[in-house]
């Protein structure tokens, strides 16, 4: 591939590659939406943590509650593939520009990993994870997968966002 920066299309193909992820994601809970919905029917109800646990006040008991929720995480996964797609055809028009060109259209990436960041870190660590409890449920805990997602994303946004080496 002549004149086509490697560390440039490593970052495209990233970026690119987290867009699918959020939109897969998101598809897959619109063509199977009852699968997650129980997942996140748990993790609100709390049905699942330490029995007789002082937090239980917190448990939200509401079908309507559950699917209001559930929709904000689909909708929040979709603008996270989204603004990812949209800043990795940015930087594929930008393969072959001069480096401030190409870092402006990196812009979006930011704003990908901060919807991410709200979803994967927000939704499932701080409000799931310990607003709800979900660590002391072992059958709904989705803590883990929560960070990895999060971890490789800041790592990609850096990655992205960091200047390139030369004049520009």
């Amino acid at each position: 591939m002549t004149g086509i920066d490697g560390e440039r299309l490593s970052k495209t193909v990233m970026v690119a590659a987290f867009g699918c992820f959020g939109l897969i994601v998101m598809f897959n809970n619109i063509t199977d939406y009852d699968s997650n919905y129980q997942f996140v029917r748990h993790v609100l109800s709390m049905d699942t943590t330490f029995p007789h646990n002082r937090l239980m006040w917190r448990a939200m008991t509401s079908p309507v509650v559950w699917q209001a929720g559930y929709d904000l995480i689909i909708a929040c996964e979709g603008a996270t593939g989204i603004l990812f797609i949209l800043a990795a055809c940015a930087m594929l028009r930008a393969l072959r520009s001069n480096p401030a060109t190409f870092r402006h259209a990196t812009r979006l990436v930011p704003w990908g990993t901060m919807m991410g960041f709200l979803v994967w870190f927000f939704g499932f660590t701080v409000v799931g994870g310990e607003w709800f409890a979900m660590w002391q449920s072992h059958s709904w805990n989705g803590q883990q997968p929560a960070f990895q997602f999060i971890s490789m994303m800041m790592l990609m946004c850096l990655y992205v966002r960091k200047k390139e080496d030369g004049p520009g």
